[in-house]
């Protein structure tokens, strides 16, 4: 299947988001805390997004602010999906009581609002990258718990399951060489959503005061730290904002091409 032009301008759009923030200390034209200028500064030759609240340079901000936003994301994604495939595919599995068990602790942490939960766990934990990746990634986790508990639900009642059953083959050898490999084309169209819903979630934390901490900048931080230049007109606030809707919708157009793929690839071999 050609990819058509939205999922392109997808990809691209990511690629750049994504090589921006491995390349952040080489193409920054100034350091993440240094004062170059006068407080919100317009957009001039030496300052093409203009300047912060205390005279830092936007563009500088927002590419620093972009990896750390993208690392914690990214992270936090990684950590969802192995906690929650590799416990959905087991509860699939293993079935009774375990599966009872493990559904419905999924069901009572996904019963609390996430953002509730979260701002919880944080204002009783040193708020560090470490500790926001594992909250993120852990109450990300029961999405995927979800998502892939059902989808090897279809999966293990399948004949080369079953003989592999015969065979004596532990629930280890059935989860990584029987399910994993057949359930990896929904749980890859499901990646991109998580990692949208990873990057609001730093983002909403941050401009909330519990997530990434000064001086390290991320793009909610920075909304949150210019969003007082709206009284005024002064745009600050509104550029990492776009940034966050233009990742999101970059890897919502991919997303959704993958999964249309599946889809369209599911319906071929039927």
């Amino acid at each position: 299947m050609r990819m058509p032009f939205s999922a392109m301008l997808g990809l691209v759009l990511t690629g750049a988001f994504f090589i921006g923030a491995l390349l952040a200390n080489v193409i920054a034209p100034y350091g993440v805390g240094e004062v170059v200028g006068g407080v919100w500064d317009p957009v001039s030759a030496d300052h093409w997004f203009g300047t912060d609240a205390i005279g830092r340079d936007m563009l500088t901000r927002m590419i620093y602010g972009g990896r750390t936003t993208i690392f914690v994301a990214s992270a936090a994604t990684i950590l969802s999906f192995v906690t929650g495939s590799v416990l959905g595919f087991t509860a699939a599995v293993l079935g009774g009581w375990a599966d009872q068990v493990l559904s419905r602790l999924v069901d009572l942490a996904m019963s609390i609002p996430s953002l509730i939960l979260a701002l919880v766990i944080l204002s009783v934990t040193p708020v560090t990258i470490p500790v926001l990746i594992v909250v993120i990634g852990l109450l990300d986790a029961t999405r995927v718990f979800r998502l892939s508990r059902a989808v090897a639900a279809d999966i293990v009642v399948m004949d080369y399951v079953e003989a592999a059953r015969l065979r004596g083959e532990g629930w280890g050898w059935i989860i990584f060489r029987e399910i994993l490999p057949n359930a990896l084309s929904p749980l890859v169209a499901e990646l991109g959503l998580r990692f949208i819903f990873a990057v609001l979630f730093i983002s909403t934390l941050s401009f909330l005061g519990l997530g990434v901490q000064p001086p390290m900048a991320d793009w909610g931080g920075i909304v949150k730290e210019n969003s007082a230049g709206l009284v005024y007109g002064i745009p600050a606030a509104l550029i990492p904002a776009f940034a966050i809707a233009a990742l999101a919708i970059s890897v919502n157009l991919v997303a959704d091409w993958v999964l249309s793929r599946t889809t369209s690839l599911k319906g071929g071999r039927g």
